[in-house]
């Protein structure tokens, strides 16, 4: 049994808070972990930043509300779920991500929970697990699944590594260059065509 690991801002819905940033004229907010590989330290300077300008969660939703699925996401998701199983694992929060995965059709999220305020301010972030992408992977492979797994960041490469085939996806030019061992694909017929690739049964 095959199952497929997919990362979710940049591979299949733009990236939350580079919106943000566009939204509000923070240019700071634009970081994200194409950037900065410490998730814990890019988490925290993201509160920092939303602190300083007392930006609430409803500004960010409202950001989210507005945008929807990359050109292509949808169909390459549908036809993903119709020959292997999918699961997304994503730096995102709970939070933040229902209306998109509505527009994706609900698949299976697995991501991390924010704590909010009485004035809807995001006070702290809770974590799934440290590097939970990487462990969910594992932990399929417990499981006798054979794992494929696509991403575009710093945060993706251990469940790449881990997964039996992993390939990167729009991944910026510091990342492939610090990562050559995994596959680039810049579109997604061509990451089908990876996926089939790396399955016997096709």
């Amino acid at each position: 049994m095959e199952i497929v690991c997919l990362d979710l801002e940049g591979v299949l819905i733009p990236e939350i808070w580079i919106g943000v940033a566009e939204k509000t004229g923070i240019t700071e907010l634009r970081a994200t972990t194409r950037d900065i590989p410490d998730y814990d330290v890019l988490m925290k300077q993201r509160l920092r930043i939303l602190d300083e300008h007392n930006i609430r969660l409803p500004v960010i939703q409202e950001v989210i509300d507005s945008l929807g699925p990359l050109d292509g996401a949808k169909d390459f998701l549908d036809w993903l779920r119709a020959h292997f199983q999918v699961v997304i694992l994503s730096d995102t929060f709970y939070e933040f991500a229902e209306p998109l995965m509505r527009q994706l059709g609900w698949p299976t999220l697995l991501c991390h929970r924010l704590e909010i305020d009485d004035t809807r301010r995001i006070a702290h972030y809770r974590l799934r697990m440290k590097d939970h992408k990487r462990q969910a992977v594992k932990a399929f492979k417990a499981l006798n699944f054979t794992v494929f797994a696509a991403g575009d960041s710093y945060n993706d490469t251990t469940m790449l590594g881990e997964a039996d085939t992993g390939i990167l996806f729009r991944a910026p030019e510091n990342v492939v260059a610090e990562f050559p061992q995994f596959q680039l694909t810049t579109t997604y017929d061509a990451l089908k065509d990876a996926f089939i690739a790396a399955s016997p049964r096709f």
